[in-house]
Protein backbone atom coordinates (compact mmCIF):
# COMPACT_ATOMS: atom_id res chain seq x y z
CA UNK A 1 0.00 0.00 0.00
CA UNK A 2 0.88 3.93 -0.69
CA UNK A 3 0.15 4.55 2.96
CA UNK A 4 0.36 2.22 6.41
CA UNK A 5 -3.43 0.79 6.72
CA UNK A 6 -3.82 2.66 9.64
CA UNK A 7 -3.17 6.12 8.13
CA UNK A 8 -5.42 5.10 5.20
CA UNK A 9 -8.25 4.13 7.48
CA UNK A 10 -7.74 6.55 10.02
CA UNK A 11 -7.98 9.42 7.17
CA UNK A 12 -11.03 8.14 5.88
CA UNK A 13 -12.85 7.27 9.07
CA UNK A 14 -11.73 10.98 10.05
CA UNK A 15 -13.12 12.42 6.92
CA UNK A 16 -16.24 10.69 6.98
CA UNK A 17 -17.29 11.70 10.32
CA UNK A 18 -16.23 15.43 9.97
CA UNK A 19 -18.44 15.91 6.48
CA UNK A 20 -21.47 14.40 8.55
CA UNK A 21 -20.99 16.31 11.34
CA UNK A 22 -18.54 19.57 11.05
CA UNK A 23 -17.81 21.23 14.27
CA UNK A 24 -20.43 23.61 14.93
CA UNK A 25 -17.76 25.91 16.51
CA UNK A 26 -15.70 25.93 12.94
CA UNK A 27 -17.97 27.52 11.12
CA UNK A 28 -18.98 30.96 12.41
CA UNK A 29 -18.48 33.98 10.00
CA UNK A 30 -17.02 36.85 11.84
CA UNK A 31 -14.69 38.40 9.69
CA UNK A 32 -16.84 41.39 9.75
CA UNK A 33 -16.64 42.15 13.32
CA UNK A 34 -13.14 42.71 14.06
CA UNK A 35 -11.82 39.73 12.26
CA UNK A 36 -9.69 39.17 9.70
CA UNK A 37 -9.03 41.53 6.54
CA UNK A 38 -7.87 41.12 2.86
CA UNK A 39 -6.69 44.04 1.60
CA UNK A 40 -5.79 42.63 -1.53
CA UNK A 41 -9.63 41.41 -2.09
CA UNK A 42 -10.95 42.20 -5.71
CA UNK A 43 -14.46 43.91 -4.51
CA UNK A 44 -17.09 41.30 -5.47
CA UNK A 45 -19.75 39.88 -3.58
CA UNK A 46 -18.42 36.62 -1.24
CA UNK A 47 -18.54 33.57 -3.35
CA UNK A 48 -18.32 35.20 -6.90
CA UNK A 49 -15.43 34.26 -7.89
CA UNK A 50 -14.64 30.73 -9.76
CA UNK A 51 -17.32 30.73 -11.66
CA UNK A 52 -19.41 32.35 -8.95
CA UNK A 53 -20.42 29.44 -6.72
CA UNK A 54 -20.16 29.55 -3.42
CA UNK A 55 -17.06 26.79 -2.12
CA UNK A 56 -18.87 23.92 -1.49
CA UNK A 57 -17.50 23.41 2.18
CA UNK A 58 -17.57 26.56 3.25
CA UNK A 59 -19.35 25.62 6.20
CA UNK A 60 -18.02 22.25 6.88
CA UNK A 61 -14.38 23.63 7.30
CA UNK A 62 -12.13 21.29 9.38
CA UNK A 63 -8.37 20.45 9.65
CA UNK A 64 -6.85 17.43 8.35
CA UNK A 65 -3.12 18.32 8.14
CA UNK A 66 -1.25 20.87 10.25
CA UNK A 67 1.48 22.69 9.34
CA UNK A 68 4.06 23.23 12.81
CA UNK A 69 6.74 25.32 12.50
CA UNK A 70 7.92 25.31 16.03
CA UNK A 71 10.63 27.96 14.86
CA UNK A 72 11.77 29.84 11.32
CA UNK A 73 15.60 29.79 12.18
CA UNK A 74 17.57 27.42 9.51
CA UNK A 75 21.28 26.45 8.41
CA UNK A 76 20.33 27.18 4.68
CA UNK A 77 19.19 30.31 2.32
CA UNK A 78 17.17 28.53 0.07
CA UNK A 79 16.52 30.74 -3.21
CA UNK A 80 12.56 29.66 -2.91
CA UNK A 81 12.43 30.39 0.92
CA UNK A 82 10.07 32.78 2.12
CA UNK A 83 10.01 32.10 5.92
CA UNK A 84 13.54 33.36 7.05
CA UNK A 85 12.57 36.93 4.98
CA UNK A 86 9.07 37.21 6.55
CA UNK A 87 10.13 36.42 9.78
CA UNK A 88 13.65 38.02 10.28
CA UNK A 89 12.41 39.98 13.20
CA UNK A 90 11.31 36.55 15.11
CA UNK A 91 14.19 33.74 14.08
CA UNK A 92 15.59 33.41 17.05
CA UNK A 93 12.47 32.83 18.77
CA UNK A 94 10.92 28.82 18.91
CA UNK A 95 7.99 27.03 20.16
CA UNK A 96 7.89 25.09 23.52
CA UNK A 97 7.00 21.41 23.12
CA UNK A 98 4.25 22.45 25.45
CA UNK A 99 3.10 25.12 23.02
CA UNK A 100 3.30 22.57 19.73
CA UNK A 101 1.13 19.62 21.86
CA UNK A 102 -1.53 22.12 22.80
CA UNK A 103 -1.61 23.23 19.37
CA UNK A 104 -2.08 19.20 18.14
CA UNK A 105 -4.77 19.03 20.82
CA UNK A 106 -6.57 22.04 19.60
CA UNK A 107 -6.76 21.58 15.89
CA UNK A 108 -7.12 17.67 16.51
CA UNK A 109 -5.99 17.25 12.46
CA UNK A 110 -4.67 13.54 12.20
CA UNK A 111 -1.48 14.48 10.38
CA UNK A 112 1.12 16.77 11.40
CA UNK A 113 3.90 18.30 9.46
CA UNK A 114 6.53 19.51 11.61
CA UNK A 115 8.26 22.08 9.08
CA UNK A 116 9.99 25.30 9.37
CA UNK A 117 12.61 26.68 9.44
CA UNK A 118 14.99 23.73 9.92
CA UNK A 119 12.90 21.75 12.65
CA UNK A 120 16.14 19.83 13.59
CA UNK A 121 17.55 22.89 14.74
CA UNK A 122 14.94 22.74 17.40
CA UNK A 123 16.77 21.09 20.67
CA UNK A 124 13.23 19.41 21.96
CA UNK A 125 12.62 18.11 18.77
CA UNK A 126 13.11 14.19 19.55
CA UNK A 127 10.83 14.69 22.60
CA UNK A 128 8.33 16.83 20.54
CA UNK A 129 7.85 13.93 17.95
CA UNK A 130 7.36 11.51 20.63
CA UNK A 131 4.41 13.05 21.97
CA UNK A 132 2.99 14.13 19.45
CA UNK A 133 3.10 10.24 18.03
CA UNK A 134 1.61 9.41 21.78
CA UNK A 135 -1.67 11.21 20.77
CA UNK A 136 -2.29 8.65 17.91
CA UNK A 137 -0.94 11.64 15.10
CA UNK A 138 0.84 10.38 12.00
CA UNK A 139 4.09 13.18 11.21
CA UNK A 140 6.16 14.50 8.29
CA UNK A 141 8.90 15.42 9.64
CA UNK A 142 10.74 18.27 6.76
CA UNK A 143 13.75 18.47 6.57
CA UNK A 144 16.73 19.77 4.23
CA UNK A 145 18.41 16.48 5.50
CA UNK A 146 21.60 18.18 6.62
CA UNK A 147 21.02 17.17 10.26
CA UNK A 148 19.16 14.08 9.80
CA UNK A 149 22.28 11.72 10.33
CA UNK A 150 23.42 13.73 13.76
CA UNK A 151 20.32 14.00 15.22
CA UNK A 152 18.80 10.10 14.32
CA UNK A 153 19.28 8.41 17.38
CA UNK A 154 17.27 11.06 19.06
CA UNK A 155 13.78 9.51 17.38
CA UNK A 156 12.82 5.56 16.70
CA UNK A 157 11.64 4.03 13.59
CA UNK A 158 7.24 4.18 13.69
CA UNK A 159 4.93 3.06 10.90
CA UNK A 160 3.33 6.55 11.98
CA UNK A 161 6.58 8.96 11.47
CA UNK A 162 8.11 9.42 8.09
CA UNK A 163 11.19 11.84 7.51
CA UNK A 164 10.20 13.81 4.28
CA UNK A 165 13.79 15.15 3.11
CA UNK A 166 13.83 17.97 0.47
CA UNK A 167 15.11 17.28 -2.78
CA UNK A 168 15.08 20.22 -5.59
CA UNK A 169 16.88 18.01 -8.18
CA UNK A 170 19.94 16.17 -8.53
CA UNK A 171 23.21 17.77 -6.99
CA UNK A 172 24.01 20.40 -9.26
CA UNK A 173 20.76 21.88 -9.34
CA UNK A 174 19.66 20.95 -5.82
CA UNK A 175 23.01 22.57 -4.31
CA UNK A 176 22.05 25.88 -6.70
CA UNK A 177 18.61 25.99 -5.18
CA UNK A 178 19.78 25.79 -1.89
CA UNK A 179 22.69 28.15 -2.42
CA UNK A 180 25.35 25.71 -0.42
CA UNK A 181 27.40 23.43 -2.11
CA UNK A 182 27.34 19.53 -0.83
CA UNK A 183 24.17 20.06 0.91
CA UNK A 184 22.80 16.94 -1.64
CA UNK A 185 25.47 14.63 -0.75
CA UNK A 186 24.55 15.30 3.20
CA UNK A 187 20.63 14.94 2.26
CA UNK A 188 21.39 11.67 0.87
CA UNK A 189 23.90 10.12 3.50
CA UNK A 190 20.79 11.13 6.25
CA UNK A 191 18.40 9.20 3.83
CA UNK A 192 20.63 6.09 3.86
CA UNK A 193 21.36 6.37 7.20
CA UNK A 194 17.48 6.80 8.59
CA UNK A 195 16.23 3.57 5.82
CA UNK A 196 19.03 1.79 7.05
CA UNK A 197 17.92 2.26 10.82
CA UNK A 198 14.91 1.03 9.64
CA UNK A 199 12.66 4.84 9.33
CA UNK A 200 10.26 5.67 6.99
CA UNK A 201 12.04 8.14 4.24
CA UNK A 202 10.14 10.51 1.84
CA UNK A 203 11.31 12.89 -0.06
CA UNK A 204 9.74 16.60 -1.12
CA UNK A 205 10.33 18.59 -4.34
CA UNK A 206 9.23 21.79 -5.44
CA UNK A 207 9.27 22.32 -8.86
CA UNK A 208 9.83 25.72 -10.92
CA UNK A 209 9.99 27.43 -13.95
CA UNK A 210 13.58 26.24 -15.00
CA UNK A 211 13.33 23.21 -13.85
CA UNK A 212 13.42 20.14 -16.24
CA UNK A 213 11.04 17.30 -15.74
CA UNK A 214 13.92 14.95 -16.92
CA UNK A 215 15.74 15.53 -13.73
CA UNK A 216 13.15 14.63 -11.98
CA UNK A 217 12.69 11.27 -13.00
CA UNK A 218 16.29 10.72 -12.72
CA UNK A 219 16.26 11.73 -9.12
CA UNK A 220 13.82 9.36 -8.74
CA UNK A 221 15.54 6.71 -10.11
CA UNK A 222 18.91 7.48 -8.39
CA UNK A 223 16.90 7.07 -5.06
CA UNK A 224 15.30 3.66 -5.93
CA UNK A 225 18.47 2.64 -4.64
CA UNK A 226 16.92 3.33 -1.14
CA UNK A 227 13.62 1.88 -1.58
CA UNK A 228 11.84 4.94 -0.11
CA UNK A 229 8.43 5.39 0.90
CA UNK A 230 6.91 8.29 -1.30
CA UNK A 231 7.71 11.25 -3.27
CA UNK A 232 5.85 14.80 -3.18
CA UNK A 233 6.13 17.35 -5.67
CA UNK A 234 4.06 21.09 -5.74
CA UNK A 235 4.71 23.71 -8.04
CA UNK A 236 6.29 26.27 -7.08
CA UNK A 237 3.96 29.41 -6.05
CA UNK A 238 5.47 32.96 -6.16
CA UNK A 239 3.85 34.42 -2.80
CA UNK A 240 5.01 38.10 -1.74
CA UNK A 241 8.05 37.21 0.30
CA UNK A 242 9.82 35.71 -2.65
CA UNK A 243 7.63 37.12 -5.69
CA UNK A 244 10.33 36.26 -8.72
CA UNK A 245 8.62 35.52 -12.05
CA UNK A 246 12.06 34.14 -13.17
CA UNK A 247 11.57 31.15 -11.17
CA UNK A 248 7.84 30.97 -10.22
CA UNK A 249 5.52 30.15 -12.71
CA UNK A 250 2.07 30.55 -13.82
CA UNK A 251 -0.72 28.25 -13.96
CA UNK A 252 -0.21 27.75 -17.95
CA UNK A 253 3.33 27.07 -16.99
CA UNK A 254 2.38 24.85 -14.38
CA UNK A 255 -0.33 22.61 -16.46
CA UNK A 256 2.81 22.34 -19.72
CA UNK A 257 5.04 21.49 -16.59
CA UNK A 258 2.91 18.34 -15.33
CA UNK A 259 1.35 17.39 -18.77
CA UNK A 260 3.46 14.15 -18.80
CA UNK A 261 3.46 13.63 -15.16
CA UNK A 262 1.34 10.36 -15.59
CA UNK A 263 4.48 8.24 -16.49
CA UNK A 264 6.21 9.49 -13.86
CA UNK A 265 3.01 8.74 -11.38
CA UNK A 266 2.92 5.19 -12.85
CA UNK A 267 6.69 4.54 -12.65
CA UNK A 268 7.30 5.85 -8.99
CA UNK A 269 5.60 6.31 -5.79
CA UNK A 270 4.10 9.74 -6.27
CA UNK A 271 2.43 10.71 -3.06
CA UNK A 272 -0.21 12.83 -5.07
CA UNK A 273 -3.64 11.74 -5.38
CA UNK A 274 -4.77 11.04 -9.39
CA UNK A 275 -7.29 13.94 -8.49
CA UNK A 276 -4.69 16.38 -7.80
CA UNK A 277 -2.33 15.53 -11.04
CA UNK A 278 -5.13 16.10 -12.86
CA UNK A 279 -5.68 19.28 -11.38
CA UNK A 280 -2.13 20.50 -12.39
CA UNK A 281 -2.64 19.14 -15.79
CA UNK A 282 -5.30 21.66 -16.53
CA UNK A 283 -7.82 18.62 -17.04
CA UNK A 284 -10.54 19.59 -13.97
CA UNK A 285 -10.58 22.43 -11.56
CA UNK A 286 -10.67 22.11 -8.20
CA UNK A 287 -11.14 25.12 -5.29
CA UNK A 288 -8.44 25.52 -2.33
CA UNK A 289 -9.27 24.63 1.08
CA UNK A 290 -6.47 26.81 3.05
CA UNK A 291 -8.50 25.99 6.06
CA UNK A 292 -7.43 21.90 5.70
CA UNK A 293 -3.85 22.62 6.17
CA UNK A 294 -3.29 25.65 9.04
CA UNK A 295 -0.01 26.54 9.96
CA UNK A 296 0.93 27.08 13.55
CA UNK A 297 4.23 29.11 14.61
CA UNK A 298 5.53 31.41 17.06
CA UNK A 299 3.36 34.21 15.97
CA UNK A 300 0.23 31.62 16.60
CA UNK A 301 -2.39 30.50 13.88
CA UNK A 302 -1.13 31.73 10.26
CA UNK A 303 -4.17 32.87 8.28
CA UNK A 304 -5.15 32.34 5.47
CA UNK A 305 -2.90 29.90 4.48
CA UNK A 306 0.32 28.27 4.47
CA UNK A 307 1.99 30.62 1.95
CA UNK A 308 -0.04 34.15 2.13
CA UNK A 309 0.07 35.88 6.01
CA UNK A 310 -2.96 38.63 6.28
CA UNK A 311 -3.14 37.87 10.28
CA UNK A 312 -1.69 35.47 13.03
CA UNK A 313 -5.09 34.49 15.76
CA UNK A 314 -4.49 33.58 19.16
CA UNK A 315 -6.55 30.44 18.43
CA UNK A 316 -7.19 27.79 16.06
CA UNK A 317 -11.30 28.59 16.33
CA UNK A 318 -10.29 32.44 15.57
CA UNK A 319 -8.53 31.02 12.71
CA UNK A 320 -11.70 28.87 11.64
CA UNK A 321 -14.28 31.94 11.95
CA UNK A 322 -12.53 35.31 11.44
CA UNK A 323 -10.75 34.56 8.20
CA UNK A 324 -12.82 35.94 5.56
CA UNK A 325 -12.38 32.72 3.27
CA UNK A 326 -14.45 33.72 0.55
CA UNK A 327 -12.24 36.49 -0.30
CA UNK A 328 -9.35 34.28 -1.21
CA UNK A 329 -9.17 31.81 -4.16
CA UNK A 330 -9.04 32.15 -7.47
CA UNK A 331 -11.31 35.21 -9.14
CA UNK A 332 -11.06 36.75 -5.20
CA UNK A 333 -7.67 37.69 -5.02
CA UNK A 334 -4.81 38.13 -7.43
CA UNK A 335 -2.23 36.70 -5.02
CA UNK A 336 -4.15 33.31 -5.29
CA UNK A 337 -4.64 33.36 -9.11
CA UNK A 338 -1.69 31.41 -10.02
CA UNK A 339 -1.47 29.45 -6.94
CA UNK A 340 -1.73 25.05 -7.30
CA UNK A 341 -0.01 24.50 -4.57
CA UNK A 342 -0.13 21.22 -2.94
CA UNK A 343 -0.86 22.09 0.47
CA UNK A 344 -4.22 24.45 -0.62
CA UNK A 345 -5.61 22.02 -3.58
CA UNK A 346 -4.66 18.93 -2.42
CA UNK A 347 -7.24 18.38 0.62
CA UNK A 348 -9.82 18.95 -1.73
CA UNK A 349 -9.05 16.08 -4.14
CA UNK A 350 -8.63 14.33 -0.45
CA UNK A 351 -12.38 15.26 0.65
CA UNK A 352 -13.91 14.64 -2.92
CA UNK A 353 -15.17 18.18 -4.07
CA UNK A 354 -16.10 18.21 -7.63
CA UNK A 355 -16.02 14.81 -7.71
CA UNK A 356 -16.22 13.27 -11.53
CA UNK A 357 -17.39 9.04 -12.21
CA UNK A 358 -14.43 6.92 -11.89
CA UNK A 359 -12.39 8.76 -8.67
CA UNK A 360 -13.11 6.53 -6.50
CA UNK A 361 -12.00 3.78 -8.05
CA UNK A 362 -9.12 5.73 -9.61
CA UNK A 363 -8.51 6.68 -6.09
CA UNK A 364 -8.63 3.13 -4.22
CA UNK A 365 -5.97 1.54 -7.10
CA UNK A 366 -3.69 4.74 -6.36
CA UNK A 367 -3.92 3.69 -2.46
CA UNK A 368 -3.32 0.26 -3.04
CA UNK A 369 -0.03 0.25 -5.31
Amino acid sequence: MRFPLSMTAGMAGYILKNKLRPRPEWQKDLAGQGGGSNPFRVMREPGTGNGGARHPMIRKRFPLVLMLEPLHACNLTCTGCGRIREYQDTVKEKLSVEQCLKAVDECGAPVVSICGGEPLLHPDIGRMSAEILARGKHIYLCTNGVFVKKRLPEFKPHSRFFINVHLDGLEQTHDLVVERKGVFQQAVEGIRAAKAAGFKVTTNTTVYKETDMREIEQLFEYLEQFDLDGHMLSPAYGYSQVNDREIFMTREDVQEKFKDIDKLAQRFRLSSTPTYLDFLKGRRELPCTAWANPTYNVKGWKGPCYLITDAHYETFEELMNKTPWESYGRGNDPRCEHCMAHCGFEPSAALGINAQPGDTWKLLSWVMR
